[in-house]
């Protein structure tokens, strides 16, 4: 590694609070043991994660459990304070996130799949791809009450499995590689299980932990094609003008 990847800062930005948990903890947890400043960041609060609770009320939950959550990873966390079901893919929304990756001024950004089940997630995706490459353009503006400077590069940028590993139609993705996190699993979980609130209403429905055992028999599948016991799934983004070398590889070591 050279003198300007040694510290490599690392941005992992999704949709809702616990897509990052389900999808990519375990790697940043390693990535934070190979030295690497994590940040965290959701597109929304999870206004629309409860059948009782109202708009607010759950975000002010979903916010303190992501907070919890990030803190068991030693990451700060931000909320970009979107809505559920209506992150649209306009200027508007560019600009937010431009500035979240301007202030963040990572390395490497671990973001949404391109395709998913989810609007949200597949606008998350669409929308940090944009940031990406207008952060390092210094005629493209903000429009914040306190802008940050472009950055200086376009960083590294991957994305996380889709649900499941399927597309629309149900068929396989591929995924570029795997990281094998079975040294990080249980500190993936622990992250997983802050958030009661999504926990708690699928004990309701489906009468067991489902919330922790999904995630365990996924981790254990992308695991099993690499021969360890848990995984994640990653495809890089290559399009140009992004970097081809695989620094999240070679930072984790993965196969």
């Amino acid at each position: 590694m050279n003198e300007t990847t040694k510290s490599p800062r690392v941005l992992a930005v999704h949709a809702h609070p616990d897509d990052i948990e389900f999808q990519c903890a375990g790697t940043l947890a390693l990535l934070k043991q190979a030295g690497c400043p994590i940040s965290v960041a959701t597109m929304t609060a999870g206004d629309c994660g409860s059948a009782e609770l109202g708009p607010d009320e759950i975000s002010a939950i979903r916010r303190a459990e992501a907070e919890k959550a990030a803190d068991l990873l030693g990451a700060d966390y931000t909320c970009l304070e979107f809505k559920d079901l209506a992150i649209c893919l306009d200027n508007e929304s560019r600009r937010r996130v431009t500035e979240l990756i301007r202030r963040t001024c990572p390395d490497v950004v671990i973001t949404a799949p391109p395709v998913d089940y989810m609007s949200d997630h597949e606008m998350t995706s669409r929308l940090v791809r944009d940031a990406t490459f207008n952060a390092s353009c210094p005629n493209y503006a903000t429009q914040q009450w306190d802008p940050a400077p472009a950055t200086q590069k376009i960083p590294y940028l991957y994305y996380v499995d889709p649900i499941e590993g399927v597309d629309w139609f149900g068929e396989p993705i591929t995924p570029d590689f795997v990281v094998d996190i079975t040294p990080a699993f249980e500190l993936k979980l622990e992250m997983l299980a802050c958030h009661d609130s999504q926990r708690a209403w699928l004990r309701q429905q489906h009468g067991l932990d489902e919330y922790l055992e999904g995630c365990r028999r996924w981790s254990k599948q992308r695991g099993s094609e690499i021969g360890v016991q848990y995984g994640e799934a990653f495809r890089q983004h290559k399009g140009h003008p992004y970097p081809h070398d695989n620094l999240l590889l070679e930072l984790v070591d993965a196969k």
